[in-house]
């Protein structure tokens, strides 16, 4: 079952979400809310603090500040009753829900033997409100197909976050995965392939019981739940992808599964944080990825307010037309 954002908040701030302009409701991307302090929201890439009447300002004192009772009401509703069952969850510092809405939480941290152990006193959240883009990566995956190879390049997408990373990923797989239908000699997607994702955070396939909220093709199996480089392992043993879908990498384990991945036959297309390809030969993980040309594709992400553009790199790192092309378009967990 996909549970709608609202749903997450008590009453009293439904009224106020409610009640924004309706080109702001309809863009919204996060909801913040910091007890004691000024409630905020990002829209179509603008942040705002909300009035009790639902009015955006940029005066913090005109803001509703949520009180005790309003994040304890959230807390409760975001753990489904059950604060205790949540613990890994909160080692991690986020909730995700059904319908891939991420809860980001910051509090008073409890330490064993130097590391997180649980999060206590959770006084911030930071809503991230998961929504589909069909169509977002109509211009860029013509760009991520070998024809010489009959199959799509090695590809990582980079950007910072919330650029726009995840949102296109999720089109990637529901298009891959479908297929054209269209069996004519200039259009290699005409035959769907077989796509496996690992979704470690439940944010791409936004799974609930085992099952995608998002519509990521028919020919799509998910790892939900799992660390990205045991999941991409399981993925290759049991289900014989064609093409691994991954976001996020960043440790070096993760690197090696790809790596593995790659040499096991399979399309492997992951993102990263960051925002110049430069950034990246700086990192242990991906340095040696980059030296020896692992990846076939880069694609590079930017947004400015609504709209995400992008550039494409060959495996030397070399910028390849540059498209006249972009889209407006929001991520929510990218």
């Amino acid at each position: 079952m996909r549970l709608h954002w609202l749903e997450l908040f008590p009453d009293l701030l439904q009224r106020m979400l409610r009640s924004l302009p309706d080109e702001r409701f309809t863009a919204l991307e996060e909801v913040r809310i910091r007890e004691g302090r000024a409630l905020e929201i990002n829209t179509g890439g603008d942040s705002y603090f909300v009035t009790p009447d639902g009015e955006l300002t940029s005066e913090e004192n005109k803001a509703y500040k949520p009180g005790r009772e309003d994040t304890y009401r959230l807390l409760d509703t975001i753990s489904n009753h059950s604060l205790y069952t949540m613990e890994e969850e909160l080692r991690k510092g986020f909730i995700t829900l059904p319908g891939g809405h991420r809860v980001g939480l910051a509090g008073r941290t409890v330490l064993s033997g130097g590391a997180v152990e649980h999060l206590r006193d959770i006084s911030s959240f930071n809503v991230r409100i998961a929504r589909e883009l069909p169509g977002i990566a109509d211009n860029i995956l013509p760009f991520l197909w070998d024809e010489s190879g009959g199959r799509l390049h090695h590809t990582l997408i980079l950007s910072p976050p919330q650029q726009g990373k995840t949102t296109l990923i999720r089109d990637l797989a529901r298009q891959i995965s479908t297929g054209t239908g269209y069996e004519d000699g200039a259009n290699p997607f005409a035959r769907g392939q077989k796509v496996g994702i690992v979704d470690e955070r439940s944010e791409i396939a936004g799974s609930h019981k085992g099952v995608p909220g998002f519509d990521v093709g028919p020919r799509t199996d998910v790892m939900d739940g799992c660390p990205k480089a045991e999941g991409m392992m399981m993925m290759i043993r049991s289900m014989s992808p064609e093409v691994l879908i991954v976001d996020e990498i960043g440790r070096t384990e993760d690197a090696y599964a790809v790596q593995e991945a790659m040499q096991a036959g399979i399309s492997v297309i992951a993102t990263a944080h960051g925002r110049e390809l430069a950034e990246l030969s700086r990192r242990p993980a991906f340095s040696p990825m980059l030296s020896q040309e692992l990846f076939q594709r880069y694609v590079l992400l930017q947004r400015k307010g609504s709209v995400i553009s992008f550039r494409v790199a060959d495996a030397k790192q070399r910028m390849m037309i540059i498209p006249d092309v972009s889209r407006k378009g929001r991520d929510r967990h990218a």
